[in-house]
């Protein structure tokens, strides 16, 4: 894993002690990550919270640094994260809040509803609210303008492939965005997408119980949107993987059969090893992954670079190799519309690669 030292990799670094070590308070790891907090000045706290923020570990992260400066008695630290929790738990509590509105009202209006990514990161909460419905977009595009007055944000290109549509509802800072029918960057998925809403469970959180992801299409999600979309890594990706792993929860089986349907096995895997390698290199041992699992991996956690705030790893050759994968799968099963929406793909983010480079934003097309 290639870190080189800057004051972002730093912030990096101390993060991940602090969310991934299972060390006693008093271990080097974590006096390291204290000492690295305490160190910094007031932009330079705000620059580890935007950083925090951008991850979904910062409620995680601070109450670590909390509890370990609770022991050491500094009382400005103390205070500074004690104050800096109370703003984010109130973000949390009105999104929570306004999220289960959103899911009664589609449920009411027959539209069932499943929240996806969001509320894998509790106690933290994501930037989004993502839902899945089976739902037609015209009877969700209805709930949301006559329930919640909310606006439609203009639609990508990839938007209207992956038939994913954003809304802004009053009095919510975080964008509701619903996949309608279809999961994937091109909306090649529906065979998964109807197993994310048959498989579904019900999850409490913050006094609310929404329905969510079954494990093993949790796992299948986040593939999808780290593996085969956002070619990055956050430290929620680590942390919340290795914890479904570590509870038991997780069916391997089950796992690869639902990988099979979207024919993304080797993503599946490749995610998967790439969490048990960065934990590793924070406890010294990754998490217990099977032989098949390990066996049909394409690359690991060395890959693993640190730009842009991210944990990246190369588009060369190791993502589009993971795409050239699934394309022959989908191709070899006969799923033609599938393989037609993902041939869409190369040209799309190649697109989206000159507007970036022209305007310094691909927005509108990705």
């Amino acid at each position: 894993m290639t870190l080189a030292s800057s004051p972002e990799v730093a912030h990096l670094r101390a993060l991940s002690q602090l969310t991934l070590n299972k060390q006693e308070p008093g271990s080097n790891s974590l006096r390291e990550a204290l000492n690295h907090v305490s160190g910094l000045d007031t932009e330079g706290r705000a620059e580890l919270v935007r950083l925090a923020d951008s991850h979904h570990v910062l409620v995680r992260a601070l109450q670590a640094v909390h509890a370990l400066a609770a022991g050491t008695g500094d009382t400005g630290l103390i205070a500074w994260t004690e104050a800096t929790l109370a703003a984010e738990q109130a973000r949390i509590e009105n999104a929570v809040r306004h999220l289960d509105s959103v899911c009664r009202e589609l449920e009411a209006a027959r539209c069932p509803v499943v929240v996806m990514k969001s509320l894998d990161h509790w106690p933290d909460l994501g930037n989004d609210l993502d839902l899945f419905s089976p739902a037609s977009e015209r009877s969700i595009v209805r709930v949301m303008r006559e329930k919640f007055q909310a606006h439609l944000e203009p639609r990508s290109w990839g938007d209207r492939l992956a038939n994913k549509w954003n809304f802004a509802v009053p009095g919510l800072r975080e964008a509701i965005e619903v996949h309608a029918q279809r999961l994937g960057q091109t909306g090649e998925h529906t065979a998964l997408a109807r197993r994310v809403i048959e498989r579904a469970v019900p999850k409490e959180v913050g006094g609310y119980t929404f329905r969510v992801p079954a494990p093993e299409e949790r796992i299948i999600i986040a593939t999808l949107q780290r593996m085969y979309r956002h070619f990055y890594f956050r430290i929620c990706d680590v942390l919340d993987t290795a914890a479904l792993v570590e509870s038991g929860a997780l069916d391997f089986a089950q796992l690869r059969r639902s990988a099979d349907v979207g024919g993304i096995w080797p993503g599946v895997a490749t995610f998967l090893v790439i969490v048990s390698d960065y934990v590793k290199s924070y406890r010294g041992e990754g998490v217990e992954l099977p032989a098949e699992v390990l066996a049909a991996a394409k690359f690991g956690g060395d890959r693993i670079t640190v730009r842009s705030r991210f944990l990246r790893f190369p588009l060369m050759p190791e993502g589009a190799g993971l795409y050239g994968l699934q394309m022959r799968q989908t191709a070899g099963r006969g799923d033609l519309p599938a393989a037609l929406r993902l041939s869409l793909l190369p040209p799309l983010a190649s697109v989206a690669a000159l507007a970036y480079r022209v305007t310094g934003s691909d927005k509108g097309i990705w």
